[in-house]
């Protein structure tokens, strides 16, 4: 297979901007990597549609995201859009990508009392695949599920200078702690890569007894793996942040990408 210009990115994609938790980790291991980072402002949040509508929609995305930058991998740095369209995307666009899932088997490595959370959007805790990660990593243990689509709401408030309302993360993690072997809970996979933006309120409301575990470094790491002996530039270039259009969402502030390399923005 032929080597990619070393000017061809990376592109990251997600419902909105919890793909930079994924983003941040992989900069760390290839600071000088082109960047792409597609936020779909049109289709927030992805929790709250059907799976019929993700399975459509996130192929047809990426395909144009695909054709329009030329990336030598993308990455689906969404729980939601990876438990649901990751196959449909494979088998659409003739390139490696790289999904995101929940961190289901570290957490029942992790686990001392055998009762592990599993944190996410509506849509993700529902899914069959999260039903079949369970059954081949966490057998023998107890997984509880939550949906909370006002975390991803927070953490989208979160990065643009907002204050996060604290019920929000009250009702997250009470979600979880209120079912039956909730109290003996002790390792929480945050299902949503929105989530660990939140990570530091969270943890204060689980309190010190629960571990939060979230799948970005080992992403970060398949695609150190994927691109490895791979041509780059010798220096970082700005990276650029793409919005689809939103009438009642302008895309986040610079301010909020900077941290992440990002210093351009289109909305297409």
């Amino acid at each position: 297979m032929q080597s990619p210009a070393p000017d061809a990115p990376i592109l990251f994609f997600d419902s909105g901007l919890g793909g930079l938790t994924v983003l941040g980790p992989t900069r760390a291991l290839l600071p000088t990597a082109p960047v792409v980072y597609a936020a779909d402002y049109a289709g927030l949040p992805y929790g709250q549609k059907s799976e019929a509508e993700l399975a459509a929609r996130v192929p047809a995305l990426l395909g144009r995201l695909v054709e329009r930058y030329q990336p030598r991998l993308a990455v689906i740095a969404c729980n939601t859009a990876s438990t649901i369209a990751l196959t449909h995307v494979r088998a659409a666009l003739d390139l490696p990508i790289v999904g995101t899932v929940p961190a289901i088997k570290p957490a029942a490595e992790t686990t001392r009392t055998g009762v592990i959370g599993v944190l996410g959007t509506e849509a993700t805790v529902r899914q069959p695949y999260v039903d079949d990660l369970s059954a081949r990593f966490a057998g023998g243990k107890i997984v509880l599920r939550h949906g909370s689509p006002g975390l991803v709401t927070g953490a989208e408030a979160r990065l643009r200078g907002e204050a996060v309302d604290p019920s929000v993360i009250a009702r997250a993690v009470s979600g979880l702690r209120d079912q039956p072997g909730g109290d003996a809970l002790d390792v929480v996979v945050l299902a949503c890569t929105h989530f660990p933006l939140l990570e530091a309120e969270l943890q204060a409301a689980f309190g010190p007894g629960v571990r939060l575990i979230d799948g970005s470094a080992g992403i970060a790491r398949r695609i150190a793996h994927l691109t490895e002996g791979q041509p780059w530039p010798a220096a970082a270039s700005p990276g650029l942040a793409v919005f689809t259009r939103s009438d009642d969402r302008p895309p986040a502030p610079l301010t909020a990408l900077a941290p992440y390399g990002l210093d351009r923005i289109e909305t297409i």
